[in-house]
């Protein structure tokens, strides 16, 4: 049995959340510049190379990229043979997330109540986490600060399986084309199949933290993935909803085994700071 420490987890969440409000990471920046070259509408070709710029500015400066630093979302790993000490791990995660943010000076966004009493808890947490115990002696923390404005365009169906493939792929092409400029794109689309509703969306947000382009691991849903990341460009939408080819960087779907009677498909979109940062302890 390891031990790890609240101090170390909260302190770990800190840098993360500081690194990503501050730092894009270099899979999203290689595509955003890889965008910037084969980008043919003018506006859009200059849009790209401000948000390019914007990131370089962001890193040098140790600056937000963005001025929506977003309620903070924690993939957290746990394996088995840890010992977690000195308290819980919900605590260290979000003490980590309420010294990150006051800290690095980074926007506080989260209310603490989302209808009667919407006031701001001045800290921004609590964060969003999701917990998965797994085999060995280590965490891993992944952390997604996720803007409201992308958050927002996200779409659920509840799709019959009778509707088969092509109406999984109607309904994401439908989905991101509704969103238009809103998710600031291009954007990176995460898109969960399977399990229950809930399962769906959970699979969705996960595609996002996936390393930004990677192709999935089996051969037909890279297809897909593929497919789907070619047709969204054809929608004309752009950069920042202005015109162009490039509306989206990369599409990552993410599946799971459901019942025989239904087939949910999920959408939830990534604007171009697509932040995320991981640490193993």
């Amino acid at each position: 049995m390891r031990e790890i420490s609240v101090e170390l987890i909260t302190k770990t969440v800190r840098d993360l959340s500081i690194e990503a409000a501050c730092d894009l990471p270099k899979d999203v920046e290689k595509l955003l510049k890889k965008a910037a070259g084969e980008e043919e509408s003018q506006f859009g070709k200059y849009s790209l190379e401000k948000i390019v710029k914007n990131v370089e500015l962001a890193r040098r400066e140790h600056a937000p990229m963005c001025q929506d630093t977003g309620i903070v979302v924690v993939f957290a790993e746990v394996g088995q043979e840890v010992h977690i000490t000195g308290g819980t791990l919900t605590d260290a995660i979000n003490e980590g997330i309420r010294q990150g943010y006051q800290d690095g000076y980074l926007r506080k966004s989260v209310v603490g109540d989302p209808v009667l009493n919407r006031k701001n808890t001045g800290d921004n947490t609590p964060a969003v986490i999701y917990t998965e115990l797994v085999p060995g002696d280590q965490i891993k923390i992944q952390v997604l600060p996720k803007g409201a404005g992308s958050e927002n365009m996200g779409a659920l169906k509840m799709l019959k399986p009778s509707e088969g493939l092509e109406g999984v792929k109607d309904f994401i092409i439908k989905a991101v084309t509704q969103a238009g400029g809103n998710p600031c794109p291009p954007v990176i689309v995460g898109i969960g199949i399977g399990g229950t509703m809930d399962k769906s969306t959970l699979l969705a947000k996960k595609a996002l933290a996936r390393e930004a382009g990677t192709p999935h691991q089996n051969p037909e849903y890279q297809a897909l993935e593929e497919e789907l990341l070619t047709e969204i460009n054809k929608l004309g939408i752009g950069p920042q909803g202005f015109g162009g080819k490039v509306t989206a960087l990369a599409v990552h779907i993410e599946t799971y085994p459901t019942h025989i009677a239904t087939m949910p498909v999920a959408v939830c979109l990534n604007c171009h700071a697509a932040r995320h940062k991981e640490a193993i302890l």
